[in-house]
């Protein structure tokens, strides 16, 4: 590979600025200045069929190493995610089926493309090779690592102190994460700072296997909606690549005030000179042009601009033009029933819990009565929430 020394002193600056612990940094800038084509690894677990902006933080370096020249592999975990990744949980996570995951993983290449460039990227799922081994390899990589290793996790620590379960499969999870990287001779591996731990025993296998060892580059993790716990499909207090352009605007207009620089960022190309003065002058337009910047990234300037409408359009109390339609037979429903016809419930209980919260309205008028049957008249419509709406008629 030819070799560009300003442009790789530029990646790494911006690298090291911005992720949070590099292992093997020497390594890396060696291997860099002597041209080689790196291998570089990035995985995520299909729990959910939604890539979220927390994924984009790795994601978007990841673009910038395919810019140098390397060889970017996303990797779908189909078959840890039937596992799922015990990282920050205080119990097992419910397993999922191979069926399940790959279901949940067809979406995947498509969202990754709005990162990445797809034409160069190599997508792999990890059951190519998991789901090859006999026991006696399981046998011989569980060897490598001893259970006084893996109990030095904080999550696994915690559960064992508390006398929580811990399923012998979820103690494989690590090593069965760290083996992709022996498969693929990864040479690179990046993720969130809550992969540290697997991503390093990755690096420890490979020795074992008699590999080079992969660098190992983590990043911060994006804070979700709810300011508290990391962006996370399972917590829905993400923002999906993938989402309807409204509801996308939407949700960037909800991030806390307090972590606006960070998500300005850590997910946009934007320069701080063009955002530090909103966030200390103006929060609300520094939210607007987050939202605008994030949809332009994802869905293109007319979608963003359609979406900005929208948004201005609910926020002054009006129903926007783009509702969508049910059609029912009866001539008078419950608004229970109303939400579920709708989609925007998925429970009778849960649609009760809308409406005792005052997220509904008919008509712009706050429902509170969730079980007396309303009169389906040409123009009515239910709200739940800023962004969801329904247009009710009779046939």
């Amino acid at each position: 590979m030819k070799v560009d020394k300003k442009k790789i002193d530029e990646f790494i600056d911006e690298l090291q600025r911005t992720a949070v612990d590099i292992y093997g940094l020497d390594d890396l800038k060696e291997r860099m200045y002597n041209g080689e084509t790196l291998t570089i690894k990035f995985g995520a677990d299909p729990s959910r069929p939604d890539l979220h902006l927390g994924h984009t933080v790795p994601l978007r370096m990841l673009k910038k190493f395919q810019d140098l020249g390397h060889n970017v592999i996303f990797l779908i975990g189909d078959f840890t995610a039937m596992i799922g990744d015990p990282s920050g949980r205080s119990k097992t996570r419910p397993a999922l089926t191979f069926e399940e995951t790959r279901q949940n993983s067809e979406t995947y290449y498509k969202q990754v493309g709005k990162v990445l460039d797809i034409t160069k990227a190599k997508v792999q799922f990890n059951s190519e090779w998991l789901s090859k081994m006999s026991f006696k390899d399981v046998l011989e990589l569980g060897g490598k690592y001893t259970l006084a290793r893996l109990l030095e996790r904080d999550d696994f620590a915690l559960r064992y102190r508390d006398n929580v379960p811990i399923g012998i499969h979820e103690l494989f999870y690590p090593l069965m994460q760290g083996y992709d990287s022996v498969a693929m001779h990864a040479d690179v591996e990046i993720g969130g700072t809550d992969q540290t731990f697997n991503v390093l025993v990755g690096r420890e296998l490979q020795k074992d296997y008699g590999q080079r060892q992969q660098v190992v580059i983590t990043f911060p993790l994006l804070p979700g909606l709810d300011g508290v716990n990391k962006m996370s499909k399972s917590l829905d207090n993400y923002i999906g690549i993938d989402e309807d352009p409204g509801k996308t605007f939407e949700r960037c207009m909800k991030v806390p005030d307090n972590l606006m620089g960070q998500y300005f960022k850590l997910t946009t190309d934007l320069k701080p000179s063009e955002y530090a003065d909103l966030l200390a002058s103006d929060i609300r337009k520094a939210h607007f042009l987050y939202a605008k910047t994030i949809v332009t990234m994802y869905h293109g300037a007319e979608k963003a601009k359609e979406a900005e409408e929208r948004y201005n359009t609910v926020a002054s109390g009006a129903v926007p033009q783009d509702v969508k339609t049910v059609v029912v037979t009866e001539k008078a429903i419950s608004p229970v029933n109303m939400l579920l016809y709708a989609k925007f419930a998925d429970s009778s209980s849960n649609a009760r819990k809308l409406i005792q919260n005052k997220g509904v309205k008919i008509n712009g008028v706050v429902v509170t009565d969730a079980l007396t049957p309303v009169e389906i008249t040409d123009d009515l419509v239910i709200s739940k929430g800023k962004a969801n709406f329904a247009k009710f008629i009779v046939k």
